[in-house]
């Protein structure tokens, strides 16, 4: 993964300047200035992005791996270009890099291809992702959707059993439960690599570990990882990943899946159609080798090509100053929080390492009442369960109010916030 700064944080000058790459933060909101922090959900897109996308529609525009017109050849370029430029920025190789409609897409194309894998006549390669009755797959309570009814979904047209690593109090999980949890029917050991709700960077590491310990694949939501924090797949030793273009700075309806390429290429298909075969007759058809063969149909080109503008922006700003940058910012969204009354943080302490999003309850206040009174000031927050309505219930809650910032966040924003917070109890009449 290529960086060309000093991994030192972004000081608050460069922040400034970097702000002038997103012309959105400059918008007014309800005749105030915008303090965006839902960058969690998505982020804002630099102007090198909205450009690539244009350019591409302006100049490049066509269908790819179609025709031999010149216009198709430079639209094909570019394409397969955009993704070694993705494979880059996580440390894979471009023929591992599937592009999705986003994370979720990808998550459920592995869990309908494990699908496919355990019925009907298979190819041998294929059978290693069937499961049945005697397998289990595992997950965690902190789980995003995404990362959760996909697999609940395998287990019920299966018959496989769905397990769940369960979370502390202190919004960890429990690694000696994961330890029993993870045992010799384990055939796919799922988890997030940070919570969307609790920030908290996951030991993937140790997870791994105990995962080869018995022979199961591993899936890494790497959603709320890949645009925050340097993310080396290979590294981690993960099977499979997930990400989304729209959280790392890119556009929507774009994402992308990372796989071994001796696992892609015996997963077996699961949207069929043009583009993905090899020959076709009346009564078979074969199927091309990854990634190709998960991309049936006209696929999203300019997305891409505006994804691996935004992951070129990453690099170039680089992902060790953002990771520390970030850093400073959630303990000071943490810090100042706590000082407030009736204010409940879920997820790590301060003091501890996380990611820069903070969920929190207001005692006596929804948290979408929470959410309407900062929007009057201008401050853009994410309220609700933010997809992991388990974890939620697991602390008692329905709700919380979710902060999030990134490498555009400045330090009199955060500041804005808590100030924002403070009169929320007030307001509200509550004491």
């Amino acid at each position: 993964m290529a960086e060309s700064r000093d991994p030192s944080a972004l000081d608050r000058t460069e922040v400034l300047r970097i702000r002038n790459d997103f012309p959105l933060l400059a918008h007014l909101v309800n005749g105030k200035t915008l303090v965006y922090l839902d960058s969690g959900a998505t982020s804002q897109n630099p102007q090198s992005v909205l450009e690539a996308e244009q350019e591409f529609y302006e100049q490049r525009n066509s269908a790819v791996h179609r025709g031999a017109h010149t216009l198709a050849a430079h639209a094909t370029v570019a394409f397969e270009d955009a993704r070694a430029t993705v494979a880059q920025f996580v440390g894979a190789r471009e023929e591992e890099i599937v592009w999705t409609a986003n994370a979720t897409a990808g998550l459920n194309l592995l869990a309908y291809a494990f699908s496919n894998a355990s019925i009907g006549d298979v190819p041998a390669e294929s059978r290693r992702f069937a499961v049945g009755p005697c397998d289990e797959i595992v997950v965690t309570e902190m789980e995003h959707h995404a990362n959760l009814v996909p697999w609940q979904e395998l287990c019920r047209r299966t018959g496989a059993a769905l397990r769940y690593i369960p979370v502390t109090d202190a919004g960890t999980l429990d690694l000696d439960e994961a330890a029993r949890v993870i045992g010799p029917k384990t055939r796919v050991l799922a988890f997030t690599h940070v919570s969307n709700v609790l920030g908290t960077i996951n030991p993937v590491a140790h997870l791994v570990g105990l995962a080869r310990a018995v022979g199961a694949l591993v899936v890494l939501d790497a959603c709320q990882s890949a645009p925050h924090l340097p993310l080396d797949v290979k590294a981690l030793d993960v099977d499979f990943a997930v990400f989304s273009g729209h959280k790392m700075l890119g556009p929507t309806g774009i994402g992308a899946l990372y796989g071994r390429q001796e696992l892609l290429d015996a997963l077996p298909p699961v949207t069929t159609g043009g583009s993905m075969i090899t020959t076709v007759t009346m009564e078979r058809s074969g199927y091309l080798p990854a990634p190709q063969r998960f991309e049936a149909g006209t696929q999203p080109v300019s997305q891409a090509i505006a994804m691996a503008a935004a992951a070129r922006y990453l690099m170039e700003t680089g992902m060790e100053r953002i990771h520390a940058r970030e850093g400073v910012l959630a303990q000071r969204m943490l810090e100042g929080l706590r000082e407030l009354p009736g204010i409940r943080l879920l997820g790590p302490a301060p003091g501890v390492e996380r990611a820069a999003l903070v969920a929190f309850d207001v005692d006596g206040v929804h948290a979408h009442d929470v959410g309407q009174y900062l929007d009057a000031q201008g401050i853009a927050v994410r309220v609700g369960h933010h997809c992991a309505q388990p974890l939620h219930r697991r602390f008692g809650l329905t709700a919380t109010t979710r902060a999030s910032a990134y490498l555009y966040t400045t330090e009199d924003e955060v500041d804005a916030f808590l100030q924002g917070v403070a009169g929320v109890r007030g307001f509200f009449g509550v004491k």
